[in-house]
């Protein structure tokens, strides 16, 4: 027998491969399919399963792709009821794997229909629980993604939550290895690790969820502090539930080379955005205007989920050359479909074609230091500067700069209304990918009177600019 985890980063994702004796199983797989079907050629086995642990909100799944490819069915715990052909398993229905089994584990709570799936070694032994959003490893799921689905309010679903893993969970051997569906940085939960892999043991001494003491306390507990769910997750279930089209029709669309000359009669064609996924410090010194920069090489696919939402929206790429299909690929995995090609020839070609190009003012840290005033005796008769930090409210509760607004990158798209256009301000978050990001927005939005400061909070703090860890209500965005 042998467990593979394959863990995307840009996703803070888990799939997971398993082998026993010439037979396969893959659990919660990414969109594309072809790595798995490179696995199972090497290592000659059969795909005999594909288990979905639930309805997923953040990346679309690749189960229907690597089920018409493989013939192998796609399995769901009890209550799912996908618009194409599947096994609605039943609680405790075994499902055998070569030398191994794997038992089905109904943990509604998270969602309605989610499961984890106990695997059962060739001794008979319980060795391994792959938790999906019911049990992550320092944190549980959130209970408020299904709540207009199943008619209950997020508390009603903490609740089943934890029915599910004190009935459930809890009473499973401690030596059990845990393979959760995501790590630090998803959305799905608050408070993970950033390790990928751990013990029951462990989580039961250790995560905060398993250790309140009685359900009031762990409703309270997991309910506080929930951020609003991205505007994409809801796209994404359906998507995952109604079915998608497939992945190799999404790259070939997405690969269409656009030259310089046709962009900007596509773009008025069919109101597509202009996403531009090179690097902050490339995008600054000059870009196609109105064009909003998401670096590939960061937290990528999310913030291009959040921030633009509608997945329905028509998109041209401009990338670093050779990036092209790594983009494409990224984009289709949280649901993106409608690419119309990228630049050909990426932004040198823009240039070279004597088209307008649009820039940032960006200043080092150093210069803001120089030129910002922070003002903050109440009775001082000199105005001070607006500085909007874009960071995570924890991040500015932390430490920020003194007097500056606390204003997340996001909730951009509720913030933007109440700037002044007319009333200078800088921007910053912690290294300049997130600012960066505003920045791209607020231009594309009519919005030039600001400066951005290169290297973030991190590069400000070496400077002597004032800085304190006290919050002001009004300095926070509510």
């Amino acid at each position: 027998m042998k467990i593979e985890q394959i863990y995307t980063g840009c996703l803070a994702q888990g799939a997971y491969y398993i082998t026993s004796n010439g037979e396969a199983a893959i659990i919660d797989p990414l969109r594309e399919t072809q790595p798995y079907m490179d696995r199972l050629e090497k290592d000659g086995v059969k795909l005999k399963y594909i288990f979905e642990t639930h309805f997923h909100a953040d990346f679309v799944s690749g189960h229907i792709d690597l089920s018409k490819k493989t013939g192998a069915p796609i399995i769901y715990g009890p209550t799912a009821s996908p618009e194409f052909e599947a096994i609605i398993a039943e609680d405790n229905q075994i499902f055998e794997l070569g030398n191994v089994k794997i038992k089905v584990l109904h943990t509604p709570g998270h969602t309605m229909e989610s499961s984890c799936y106990l695997l059962i070694d060739e001794n008979g032994n319980e060795t391994d629980l792959f938790s999906g959003d019911t049990l992550f490893l320092g944190d549980v799921g959130r209970p408020d993604l299904a709540q207009k689905a199943a008619s209950m309010t997020q508390e009603e679903l903490a609740g089943m939550l934890y029915e599910s893993l004190m009935n459930k969970i809890m009473p499973l051997p401690d030596t059990l290895t845990v393979y959760p569906a995501h790590g630090a940085g998803s959305a799905c939960g608050k408070n993970m690790m950033k390790e990928t892999v751990d013990t029951l043991g462990n989580q039961k001494k250790m995560n905060y969820a398993l250790n309140q003491p009685n359900k009031e306390a762990f409703v309270a507990a997991v309910t506080d502090g929930l951020l609003p769910p991205p505007a994409y997750f809801g796209m994404n279930v359906a998507m995952n539930k109604k079915g998608y089209t497939s992945f190799e029709k999404v790259l070939d669309q997405g690969m269409k080379a656009v030259k310089a000359q046709e962009l900007e009669a596509i773009v008025e064609a069919t109101d597509a955005l202009i996403l531009d996924t090179r690097s902050d410090k490339d995008f600054t010194n000059g870009f196609i205007p109105q064009s909003i920069n998401i670096g590939i090489k960061g937290d990528f696919a999310p913030w291009v989920g959040a921030l633009i939402g509608d997945v329905n929206q028509a998109i041209i790429l401009v990338t670093d050359n050779g990036m092209e299909e790594e983009t494409v690929t990224r984009l289709s995995r949280v649901g993106f479909d409608n690419l119309l090609g990228y630049l050909e020839g990426g932004f040198d070609a823009w240039k070279a074609a004597g088209m307008e190009v649009d820039t940032v003012k960006r200043i080092t840290p150093e210069q803001f230091a120089k030129d910002v005033k922070i003002v903050t005796d109440e009775k001082a008769t000199e105005k001070g500067d607006l500085v909007i930090d874009i960071r995570k409210e924890s991040e500015y509760e932390a430490e920020h700069i003194e007097e500056a607004f606390s204003k997340p990158l996001s909730y951009i798209n509720d913030w933007i209304k109440d700037i002044n256009p007319e009333e200078h301000f800088y921007l910053h978050c912690a290294g300049g990918y997130r600012s960066m990001i505003a920045a791209s927005i607020l231009q594309a939005r009519g919005y030039r009177n600001f400066t951005e400061v290169d290297g973030g909070f991190n590069a400000i703090a070496k400077t002597d600019v004032p800085k304190t860890n006290f919050v002001c209500q009004s300095k926070v965005l509510n």
